[in-house]
């Protein structure tokens, strides 16, 4: 990211609230705006790395002109509170929840009238944006005001971003399945860990990856997820109810099969398996040695 020697002529941009997401954003924003922070955690001053972030007071983030909101939707309606004193009018504000219903309703009941609000989603975080932002989708839902259309066309102008202009309901539909069921098994795989590492397939590594995009986000971010979106129950509740009776069919083929005490036996056998970390190459130093030609010599004839 290059900032402007003259970045006293950059407009200003409050974000309330600093995390990982919220520095990420600041990051790519920093070529466009003059930044002020606020996040309880962080002392004011400078912000190592980001020469465009000023760490300020809440009262001084929420008086720019634009105001992103970085705060888990569990806190949004007292976050809201604090700040609405200060807004000016006229101002933008936006959030970047992963939820949208519920924010939506929020800020359209907390803020004051004369703000113009728009409530976005970036489907991205810090883990798969290491490589830029071109390309990646970001959700944009105009909730009041005129300036939605101006905030999709400057994230795809100026971030090379893929705008998708959406309603708050229609974002939560499509997020329940496309989010709650991805950090749904992601949960489910990371509490099986230790899983195999070497013998794997090329899908299991892809599901893997996509584990390993959302493991560390904040718990706050899961909650949001599974309970904030008011689709997600729903959308659970049909995996689980599929999940179960596919397993009901499995044990009823296995049981019209007529299943072998051997076959018990290697299930038991299995399933303790399971529960035991890769056993790694079981060829000894010897075997691994021999010479190709050894495998096309024919056993020696039984005596």
């Amino acid at each position: 990211m290059q900032v402007p020697h003259n970045t006293a002529q950059l407009p200003l941009l409050g974000i309330i609230g600093f995390g990982a997401f919220a520095r990420l954003m600041a990051h790519h924003l920093g070529a466009h705006f003059r930044i002020r922070a606020y996040d309880p955690a962080l002392p004011a001053g400078s912000m190592e790395g980001l020469p465009a972030v000023e760490i300020t007071d809440m009262a001084s983030a929420a008086r720019c002109p634009i105001v992103v909101l970085a705060t888990p939707v569990s806190a949004l309606k007292d976050v809201l509170a604090d700040i609405a004193p200060h807004l000016g009018a006229g101002t933008l504000v936006l959030d970047v929840g992963s939820v949208k219903v519920i924010p939506a309703e929020i800020m359209a009941r907390g803020l004051p009238s004369d703000v113009d609000i728009v409530a976005t989603h970036p489907l991205f975080g810090p883990q798969s944006a290491r490589d830029g932002l071109a390309g990646l989708k970001i959700a944009v839902c105009p909730i009041r005001g005129r300036r939605g259309l101006r905030v999709a066309a400057f994230l795809r102008r100026a971030l090379g971003l893929d705008v998708i202009v959406t309603t708050p309901q229609a974002h939560d539909r499509d997020a329940a399945v496309v989010q709650g069921l991805t950090h749904l098994i992601a949960k489910v795989l990371v509490k099986m860990e230790p899983l195999p590492t070497r013998m794997t397939t090329r899908s299991f590594d892809l599901i893997m990856q996509a584990v390993g995009m959302v493991r560390y986000d904040a718990p706050a971010v899961f909650q949001a997820i599974e309970r904030s979106n008011p689709y997600a129950a729903a959308v659970r509740n049909r995996f689980f109810t599929l999940a179960a009776a596919l397993d009901l069919e499995l044990e009823d083929h296995a049981a019209k099969a007529g299943t072998t005490a051997l076959q018990a036996s290697m299930a038991d056998r299995a399933r303790e398996d399971v529960n035991h970390n890769d056993a790694g190459d079981d060829q000894t130093q010897a075997e691994k040695g021999r010479p190709i030609q050894a495998l096309l010599e024919p056993y020696p004839a039984h005596s």
